[in-house]
C-alpha cells in the first residue's frame, strides 16, 4: 500500500481537490506509476462540466500522463522498474479481435475504461479511508504515483522530456492522426481545421507533414491562431463563415479535400458549417467531443449524397497507441514535429485549477502538471 496526493473531482461543476489516496501494490499484470507530468487535456474538462458524465465519484482526473516505473506485479513483461512509459487511455491487450486486426485503438479492453475497479482483476485498489476512488479512463493522472494495467502504459525512450512524452500520448497523436490517418490527407490538397487547441495544433502539424498545401486554421481566439500559423497553418480565421469566402476564392471553388473538427466542444449546428467547408468527394472528420446527450445532428443529407462527402468519427488519431507513440516522438526527435512549443505554462498539482481556468478563457494552448 502506497500513498499517494491527487487532484479529485467530486461531482460536476466542482473544482478540483487535493487529497491523499491509499493505493494498493501493484498485483498481476500491472504496474506503479512515479507521475512526473501529466498534460491538461480539455477531456478531462468535459468530466468536470458534465458533457462528459461519469458513473463514479470521486474521481482521479488526468490521463495524458507520463512517468517512471517504480515496481511490477507478477507477469509484467513489456516494461521493468526504471523504465519510462507514456500512459495511453486506450489500452491494448493484443487479444480482442481488434488489436489483432491492428485497430488497437478500439481494444475490447475499453469498455472498462470508466470502471470502478481496475482493468485487471476487477478490485478497488484505491481508496480514501473506506470510500472507492475512481480513475478517469483507469489512469487518474493527476497524482504523484498511479497503479495502471500493464495494457495502458507504453515504453518511451528515456531521452524524452516528460512533457513531451504526456502531451504526445493523447492529444498530439489525436490530433495527427485525425489529419494522417483519418482524413488521409495527401500532398497539394486543402485542409481546414476548426478549434485550435491540443488537438487542433496537432492536426495542422499533421497535415502540415503529409503535405498539405493549404492549411486553414479555424479559432476565435487570436493567441490560438498566431499558435497555429507558426506551426504550420497558411491561413487563419476568427470564424467559419469569415473562412468559408477566402477559402471559396483560393480554391476557386472546390473548398477543402478535408475538414477536422477539433473545437472544445462538439455541438450539432457546427456540423452543416464544416460541411459547408468540404468539398465535393471530401471527409469531414469529427474528433471532437459532444455532450453525451448530444443524440442528433443538422446535416443535409441531400448535399452529403450528391457531392459524394464524408463524415467520419476519429477515436485516438484512429491508430494504434503502441505504434504511434513511439513514431511520433521519432517525429519529434527529428525535429519534424513541434511538442515543445506546444505548452505555454507548467503547474504543480495544487494549481490545477488555476491551469483549467487559463485554458478556458484561452491564455495557453497547452498546459502541463510537473511533479
Amino acid at each position: 500500500m502506497v500513498s499517494s496526493r491527487a487532484a479529485l473531482l467530486y461531482g460536476p461543476g466542482q473544482d478540483f481537490k487535493i487529497e491523499t489516496v491509499e493505493i494498493d501494490a501493484p498485483r498481476a499484470g500491472e504496474v506503479l506509476i512515479d507521475v512526473r507530468a501529466c498534460g491538461l487535456c480539455h477531456s478531462d474538462e468535459h468530466a468536470r462540466t458534465g458533457d462528459m458524465p461519469m458513473p463514479h465519484y470521486p474521481m482521479i482526473c488526468g490521463h495524458e500522463g507520463a512517468g517512471e516505473v517504480v515496481e511490477v506485479g507478477p507477469g509484467v513483461t513489456s516494461v521493468r522498474p526504471g523504465d519510462h512509459v507514456a500512459m495511453s487511455f486506450v489500452p491494448s491487450c493484443g487479444n480482442c479481435a481488434l488489436c489483432r486486426s491492428g485497430r488497437a485503438f478500439l481494444c475490447d479492453d475499453g469498455r472498462k475504461l470508466f470502471d470502478l475497479g481496475m482493468m485487471t482483476d476487477g478490485r478497488v485498489a484505491h481508496r480514501i479511508g473506506d470510500t472507492p476512488v475512481a480513475r478517469y479512463t483507469q489512469l487518474g493522472a493527476f497524482a504523484e504515483r498511479q497503479l495502471l494495467a500493464e495494457t495502458s502504459v507504453v515504453k518511451v525512450d528515456p531521452s524524452v522530456p516528460w512533457t513531451v512524452a504526456a502531451l504526445v500520448s493523447c492529444g498530439v497523436a489525436t490530433g495527427f492522426g485525425s489529419a494522417v490517418n483519418r482524413a488521409e490527407v495527401k500532398p497539394g490538397d486543402s485542409v481546414a481545421v476548426l478549434g485550435l487547441g491540443g488537438i487542433g495544433v496537432s492536426a495542422v502539424q499533421g497535415a502540415r507533414i503529409a503535405g498539405a498545401r493549404r492549411i486553414f486554421a479555424v479559432d476565435p481566439v487570436e493567441f490560438k491562431r498566431e499558435q497555429a500559423l507558426r506551426l504550420g497553418a497558411t491561413h487563419a480565421f476568427a470564424s467559419i463563415d469569415e473562412a468559408a469566402d477566402e477559402i471559396r476564392r483560393l480554391t476557386h471553388g472546390a473548398m477543402c479535400e478535408s475538414v477536422i473538427c477539433a473545437v472544445s466542444v462538439m455541438r450539432s449546428e457546427l456540423l452543416e458549417p464544416a460541411l459547408g467547408l468540404t468539398g465535393k468527394d471530401g471527409t469531414c472528420v469529427v474528433t471532437a467531443v459532444a455532450p453525451f446527450q448530444q443524440a442528433q445532428a443538422d446535416v443535409n443529407l441531400f448535399m452529403l449524397a450528391m457531392a459524394n462527402k464524408q463524415i467520419r468519427g476519429c477515436l485516438y488519431g484512429s491508430q494504434s497507441p503502441r505504434v504511434a507513440i513511439p513514431k511520433l516522438l521519432g517525429l519529434y526527435q527529428a525535429g519534424i514535429l513541434k511538442i515543445d512549443e506546444l505548452v505555454t505554462r507548467t503547474y504543480t498539482l495544487d494549481q490545477v485549477n488555476d491551469g483549467y481556468a487559463d485554458l478556458e478563457a484561452g491564455r495557453i494552448l497547452r498546459g502541463a502538471i510537473v511533479f
